[in-house]
């Protein structure tokens, strides 16, 4: 018999979000965490564990760790950090969005930036909080995931409304971090290389790449390299 993945995956979303259907409102909400540092977890689980409407069902420590304790546990609610010794933490929230659309993620993190914060919801966070919140905030944003809310913590909402305004006001389709992206493609740079100039991850700039290619209506980096050269985005690199 022929083993086919997609359909593996399309199975075990359809196993998945029947579990998310059938638990019962008066039972505990299962929540799993995912976090390189040993102290983090711990603090995290004593929270949780004195919670009665909570219960802790796992923890993980790296990336490939986190895809192997949410398929076997199956918790309502992840929390997940985003810096792991192995890479980045977004790819990993995409996957899990992907493989268990009713899973509710929640991201901790220190990382602060209305970047982030996007990069984070686009890939399929429900909430967001920062290390340093207090516990209630925590215990707030689970909650009101697992009631199919979003929750995003008070110190960087401002700054999300703050970019989406920036946004708004930009001249053109092309926000001033494209333009710098297309300044870069422009001068024959990789995604990794502008990662690097940058300051911020490969995903986030292959994701900045991918929303350039919808806007201009381009498929791909050759095309947006093209593009930017003929347009004299390359001054700006």
């Amino acid at each position: 018999m022929t083993n086919d993945p997609a359909r593996s995956r399309a199975t075990s979303s359809t196993r998945w979000s029947q579990h998310a259907a059938e638990r019962p409102a008066e039972s505990p909400i299962r929540v799993a965490l995912v976090d390189d540092h040993a102290l983090v977890r711990e603090g995290l689980r004593l929270l949780l564990e004195r919670a009665p409407d909570l219960e802790v069902v796992g923890d993980a420590t790296s990336r490939a760790d986190a895809l192997a304790l949410v398929a076997r546990a199956r918790p309502d609610v992840l929390l997940l950090d985003l810096s792991f010794p192995d890479g980045d933490g977004l790819p990993l929230l995409q996957s899990l969005t992907d493989r268990y659309p009713t899973l509710r993620i929640v991201v901790v993190t220190v990382h602060r930036g209305s970047e982030t914060v996007r990069q984070a919801m686009l890939a399929g966070a429900t909430g967001y909080v920062v290390k340093g919140a207090n516990s209630q905030e925590l215990l707030d944003a689970i909650r009101a995931v697992s009631r199919g809310e979003r929750y995003l913590h008070s110190s960087v909402t401002s700054a999300i409304v703050d970019d989406s305004i920036r946004w708004l006001r930009a001249s053109g389709p092309v926000s001033s971090r494209e333009r710098e992206i297309l300044g870069l493609l422009a001068a024959g740079r990789s995604a990794s290389a502008i990662a690097e100039v940058l300051g911020i991850s490969v995903h986030t700039v292959r994701r900045h790449i991918a929303n350039l290619s919808a806007k201009l209506g381009l498929h791909g980096s050759t095309a947006l390299m093209l593009y930017a050269i003929q347009n004299g985005y390359a001054r700006e690199e």
